[in-house]
């Protein structure tokens, strides 16, 4: 006889846990199904490692110019242990995957372990997973429950994305990688071609240029990081340029042809010319695509668009009993977007009060090449094509004290207003430490506030947040440092 739940989430990612977390928390019997890793892509191959290497390279940065902090280095120069780097990122993974496990048990969620498909309304049925998509993969947590169907009034798909392929270069876990070959490399590659110049294509071409690798970056649009601010893009080329990097803009990929350890990639730029760049590697970048075969959605009717499925605001599919959150539920496709919608999806479920759909445009962006990139709300052109008049403020790292004294005056703070409202519309920055700097922005729009507000807050001092406020007064022609 199938077992019952109030619950069932397929999926173990960001949203997939953090979902059955407060499922557990507002006292439904909760289970969730994964096949692969608890805490899935983000926090075994994605968000969590890639920063863990990106640290590495930082610190790796940072002793190549020890002389400019009046510091020396006795004896040699460091270079990268590929092996240690690698190991080390793994644990990082490792420790936080077993937290999930321990979240689990904490909140008495059922782990399911295998395939999960859905059989008809209410139902999922679990088989053994035949092969393991990666190597290496954390051990099968202690205690989880298997194949066998399983019914459940509320169902929440969670299964998250994988890298998108074109035809005729894809991946081959050799020559051409992933973001999960990139990951584990065996040794470090001399030469590095990357294909798409979003978060992931970028921060990997930043980590292997700062590891010593010739890296150049393809880019089908005319800038890089195509989601973020013009002004914003610009900048961070021309920084990426400085360290070495090669950035072809308005070019694509047609086809790639393989040796015995380098692969030759036919580009063809924008007049139509074709280019043949030999690397030693070759990332392909061109975004993710949701996971939504398999699951036995189009039998019971579930609509999908264009490899996701289509959602209302609070995760409600067209069947009812059946959700969905995350990547799989489309863009932007973020980790702590993907968290947010499984709380606002299982609290609409629960009708707890003061539930409201997400809003997209309060989603912070953040990329952690470097310089850092990070983002909230409409950029320049964007609210000049809606018809908004608009003033814009920026403000330099250059005239702040705290980023002089770090090292790191390069970048900028840019806020976009209503001109009429004193509405926060955008935020936009890059340089370093942005990521952690965004989350005021975001916080602020939340909120409602005004530039008026955000001219009265007291900045603490000296920190590169005062770029934030500065900025502010900057768009009123009232910027205090600059």
């Amino acid at each position: 006889m199938a077992e019952s739940y109030d619950v069932i989430i397929i999926g173990s990612g960001p949203g997939g846990y953090v979902t059955a977390v407060r499922s557990a928390q507002l006292g439904f019997k909760t289970a969730i199904v994964e096949r692969e890793h608890l805490g899935g892509i983000c926090l075994n191959w994605g968000c969590i490692p890639t920063k863990a290497l990106l640290r590495s390279a930082e610190i790796m940065h940072y002793s190549d110019h020890l002389k400019d902090y009046g510091l020396k280095l006795e004896g040699g120069k460091v270079s990268p242990d590929t092996a240690a780097v690698v190991d080390r990122s793994r644990k990082v993974s490792l420790r936080l995957n077993t937290g999930v496990g321990f979240l689990m048990k904490k909140n008495k969620v059922d782990v399911i372990w295998g395939e999960a498909k859905l059989s008809k309304p209410g139902e999922v049925v679990v088989s053994k997973m035949a092969k393991k998509a990666m190597e290496p993969q954390p051990p099968v947590p202690k205690g989880v429950k298997g194949e066998g169907t399983y019914t459940a009034k509320h169902i929440i798909l969670a299964t998250g994305a994988r890298p998108r392929a074109l035809p005729g270069i894809e991946p081959d876990g050799k020559l051409i990688w992933t973001y999960f070959e990139a990951m584990v490399p065996k040794e470090m590659p001399k030469s590095l071609l990357v294909m798409g110049s979003g978060a992931i294509g970028i921060e990997f071409a930043s980590f292997y240029r700062t590891m010593g690798a010739d890296v150049t970056v393809v880019e089908l649009l005319p800038q890089v990081m195509p989601v973020e601010d013009v002004e914003v893009s610009k900048f961070a080329q021309k920084q990426f340029e400085k360290q070495g990097m090669k950035i072809i803009l308005e070019a694509k990929v047609t086809k790639v042809e393989k040796g015995a350890n380098s692969v030759t990639a036919h580009v063809e730029m924008k007049d139509g010319k074709v280019e043949k760049i030999t690397a030693d590697r070759m990332i392909s970048a061109v975004g993710v695509q949701g996971n939504i075969e398999n699951l036995g959605l189009e039998a019971l009717g579930v609509k999908t668009d264009r490899g996701c499925v289509v959602v209302d605001g609070y995760g409600k599919t067209n069947v009812p009993g059946i959700y969905a959150i995350g990547d799989v539920a489309g863009p932007p496709m973020l980790a702590h977007k993907a968290e947010h919608e499984g709380v606002v999806c299982i609290e609409k479920i629960a009708n707890f009060p003061g539930v409201h759909a997400i809003d997209k445009l309060k989603i912070p962006g953040c990329t952690y090449c470097s310089p850092q990139v990070a983002s909230v709300g409409l950029t320049e052109a964007k609210a000049k094509a809606e018809g908004k008049d608009i003033r814009v403020g920026r403000f330099p790292f250059s005239a702040n004290g705290k980023a002089i004294a770090l090292g790191e005056d390069q970048g900028f703070v840019k806020t976009i207003f209503d001109k009429k409202t004193g509405q926060l519309l955008g935020a936009h920055m890059v340089g370093a430490e942005v990521t952690e700097l965004i989350q005021g922005f975001v916080v602020a729009m939340n909120l409602e506030t005004t530039e008026e507000e955000l001219m009265h807050t007291i900045f603490p001092h000296p920190t590169l947040s005062e770029m934030m406020k500065e900025s502010v007064l900057d768009a009123y022609g009232r910027a205090l440092n600059a």
